[in-house]
């Protein structure tokens, strides 16, 4: 049972939605319990589906290794075991959660097939049905997340322990690391005057006008003006929740107020200028088209917001202002802001290489020492705003193996991993063999089920 902490809680491999209603009748005919933890049973179809979702996932992407129908039976057992114990000492588990983990797996599948129609067409269900359809699994699937916190919750480590971990590595086994950034950035979005903001929202005005008359298509006006660049290749389109946070709130708000085919007046947002058309909407959930269009910003304004980080950098160099506070009182970055500005990789790691790194920052940091600030910057930033930023190099390591002065947070945070792993390890081992336990002869040349197996052959002697 290797490094049982990455056990994965299944369910997101559980093909969903990718059986129509024949398939499925086959499918029962065929099928079989293979695995059983107390009263919770996986199916061979559980393994199939599983195998078969994993693998559409991975289409179009490189060295991506499908783990194997023994490694998801594993996981699965290790679900039920982790479910098992989370009822027994009653974790309560929230179903906001539940259904906000649905809902997400919903707009996914949507996109997937294109629309909520289709996919209740290849589904033969309605999407209240599928959600229902799955609640338990949802739910089964957090309550062995929080059983598994419980578990390693109160795994530390010490620094002691970090060398310990860090001595065991053989010398040539050792990670390389290429030269690495870590930065942190204020980030001011420069407005636009009003009168540039009036001219473009005529213009929107007259797209609305437009559709409305009959003479356009929505669509084709979200590929000839649409300034999005996460919706214009889908004709404009997004599914909606109305209790996700993540969504502008004037732009939810004007979705949720029109009427099937609507085409809303113009609407300010965060991100710029908006005409929505509600698509179709079901309950909480709205499919609606928009077009964006971002008012272009003057000289006058990006020079306005330059001098304005401009004193923003004075009062750092100064003293008198903390690099927190200037993201928490003058950033428009969402990405960094609530991170005390903190730049961050594609993998979620504050260690950036230069590749990582657009071509404006990489000069701005060319001649920066750490603990220093860059002067105003323009640059125009993922959703093609115009904006200025001030970066702030927090540290730059040279090319180097991978050491503890250097590298102490990598190499602790691995640490903590195999420590926790070792704790699940040893609390599966003394759990297994309280459990029922049923594999299916067909999985018994599994290799990591030897703990599974033996307790199912005990609870199989204990029946005779």
């Amino acid at each position: 049972m290797k490094k049982i902490y990455l056990f994965v809680v299944l369910f997101a491999a559980v093909g969903l939605f990718t059986t129509n209603v024949a398939a499925q009748s086959k499918k029962v005919i065929a099928d079989k319990i293979v695995g059983q933890v107390g009263d919770k049973i996986i199916l061979r179809s559980d393994i199939e589906n599983a195998i078969s979702d994993l693998k559409r996932q991975a289409q179009g992407q490189e060295n991506v290794i499908i783990p194997t129908a023994c490694q998801i039976l594993e996981g699965q057992l290790i679900q039920k075991a982790l479910v098992l114990q989370g009822q027994k000492d009653s974790l309560k588990i929230s179903e906001d959660d539940i259904d906000a983990a649905l809902d997400n797996r919903i707009r996914g599948a949507i996109q997937q097939y294109g629309s909520k129609d289709l996919l209740e067409e290849i589904a033969g269900k309605t999407i209240y049905q599928l959600k229902e359809d799955f609640r338990e699994a949802f739910r089964d699937q957090k309550l062995a997340e929080e059983m598994q916190k419980k578990i390693v919750g109160n795994v530390k480590i010490t620094p002691n322990e970090v060398r310990a971990y860090y001595a065991k590595i053989p010398k040539d086994s050792l990670p390389f690391y290429e030269s690495e950034v870590e930065i942190s950035q204020v980030v001011v979005i420069p407005k636009a005057n009003k009168d540039v903001e009036e001219y473009v929202a005529k213009q929107m005005l007259d797209y609305k006008r437009q559709v409305e008359s009959g003479k356009q298509k929505f669509e084709q006006l979200v590929k000839l003006y649409s300034e999005d660049p996460g919706s214009k290749d889908a004709g404009g389109q997004y599914t909606l929740n109305r209790n996700e946070k993540t969504w502008d709130p004037a732009f939810l708000s004007a979705s949720f107020r029109l009427k099937e085919g609507q085409i809303s007046p113009v609407v300010k947002s965060k991100f710029g200028l908006h005409i929505i058309q509600l698509v179709s909407r079901s309950g909480d959930e709205a499919v609606v088209r928009h077009i964006l269009r971002i008012p272009p910003v003057t000289e006058d304004e990006i020079k306005e917001t330059t001098a304005k980080l401009d004193s923003i950098k004075k009062a750092l160099v100064a003293g008198s202002l903390s690099f927190n506070e200037a993201v928490s009182k003058f950033s428009d970055d969402e990405n960094s802001k609530f991170s005390a500005g903190s730049v961050a990789g594609p993998n979620g790691s504050v260690f950036l290489t230069i590749d990582m790194l657009d071509k404006d920052m990489v000069v701005a940091l060319k001649n920066l020492k750490p603990g220093q600030y860059s002067a105003p910057q323009t640059y125009t930033d993922e959703r093609n705003r115009k904006a200025v930023r001030l970066i702030y190099l927090k540290r730059r390591t040279e090319p180097h193996r991978e050491n503890m002065l250097d590298d102490y947070n990598r190499i602790a945070q691995r640490a903590i991993e195999e420590k926790k792993s070792a704790a699940l390890e040893k609390w599966f081992k003394d759990h297994i063999p309280t459990y029922y336990v049923s594999i299916d002869k067909d999985y018994a040349g599994c290799d990591g089920l030897n703990d599974w197996k033996a307790a199912a052959a005990k609870a199989t002697a204990d029946r005779k």
